[in-house]
């Protein structure tokens, strides 16, 4: 397959088991070119691109930006569940590319709000009226826990990097306190990232059943089947349970950014979590903040089900430093 020399730019979503590499023209991304590779057949993401470049006819990209699920400063990045590191000159080397970038996966996931097909956007709470330039909230719940603010200025976007994940989990009842003891052991202190994420909900599960003197464990896959066929009543209940918890934390998170733009849940425990929210009190969990619960209803929230969100992103993020007189 042949392309036009220095028409697209490659785009990169880089998680812990797997990498999946697009390209895209201005904001869309090519559906037909996107590739996914196992991240453990190969020694380092330079590897991995050649390999697609080749695939793609030896592709002459004007453009590359990667997302990667890790810590990224000053433009190097470190995989939170991989040995790769992954800087400029790497993407510049394995790619040819004039410009390059890289971003933490959620703050791609930032860059990608406002090109979300419409169709792609599960409303939770409505979003009331916002200035176009209304600070909004990305919160990535999948492997792991993550939030970011977003910023629309006059100099265009700015997506903050963020560990949020790893900050204490709120504890409000004898009942929480519980959940927090049972899942400290697991790093020593209690995070949120230890409940709200993929393995989170798999200790809730483990903690009601110990709870109830009948432990037994199931994976966030079989207790979300459980929740949707109503076969186990415990999985219904460690869904109601989480989504208490995401609502609690999406709310403190709300008070400290003051999102008006809207609160936007990514990541693929958010998508699964997604039609059970307004059954399971997220919603009365968000707002449950005393004398401000009736300042919560400024912010709305929506769940983004579009699996490709970080690459679009990515080509957002691009399209911006490409424009004629912004920085490379």
């Amino acid at each position: 397959m042949s392309h036009p020399t220095n028409a697209y730019s490659l785009v990169a979503d880089i998680g812990g088991t797997n990498t999946r590499v697009a390209l895209a023209r201005g904001l869309e991304i090519r559906e037909d070119t996107i590739r996914r590779y196992s991240n453990a057949d190969y020694a380092g993401l330079e590897s991995v691109l050649k390999r697609y470049i080749d695939e793609e006819g030896g592709v002459d990209c004007i453009g590359a930006c990667v997302a990667v699920a890790g810590p990224v400063r000053d433009a190097r990045a470190t995989m939170t569940n991989l040995d790769w590191t992954i800087d400029k000159t790497t993407l510049s080397r394995a790619t040819g590319a004039e410009t390059v970038a890289i971003l933490n996966d959620l703050q791609a996931q930032g860059h990608a709000l406002g090109h979300v097909a419409p169709g792609n956007i599960r409303e939770i709470i409505a979003f009331p009226e916002a200035s176009p330039h209304a600070a909004k909230l990305v919160i990535g719940v999948g492997t792991g826990f993550n939030a970011t603010p977003v910023f629309d200025t006059e100099d265009g976007r700015y997506v903050t990097p963020s560990e949020s994940g790893h900050v204490n989990l709120p504890v409000n009842s004898e009942a929480d306190l519980r959940l927090a003891q049972y899942v400290s052991t697991a790093h020593g202190f209690p995070a949120v990232e230890d409940v709200l994420s993929g393995r989170g909900l798999e200790r809730v599960y483990a903690w009601l059943g110990a709870e109830a003197g009948a432990p037994l464990e199931k994976t966030a896959a079989e207790i979300m089947q459980g929740c949707a066929d109503r076969s186990d009543a415990r999985a219904v209940e460690a869904a109601r349970v989480f989504a208490r918890f995401l609502g609690v934390v999406a709310g403190n998170l709300a008070l400290i950014q003051l999102p008006f733009g809207g609160v936007y849940l990514v990541g693929g425990v958010s998508r699964a979590i997604a039609p059970y929210l307004r059954e399971f009190g997220f919603a009365d969990a968000f707002r449950d903040k005393g004398r401000f619960a009736g300042f919560m209803g400024n912010f709305g929230v929506a769940v983004i089900e579009d699996d490709y969100a970080a690459l679009i992103g990515c080509a957002a993020h691009l399209n911006g430093l490409m424009l004629p007189g912004t920085a490379s």
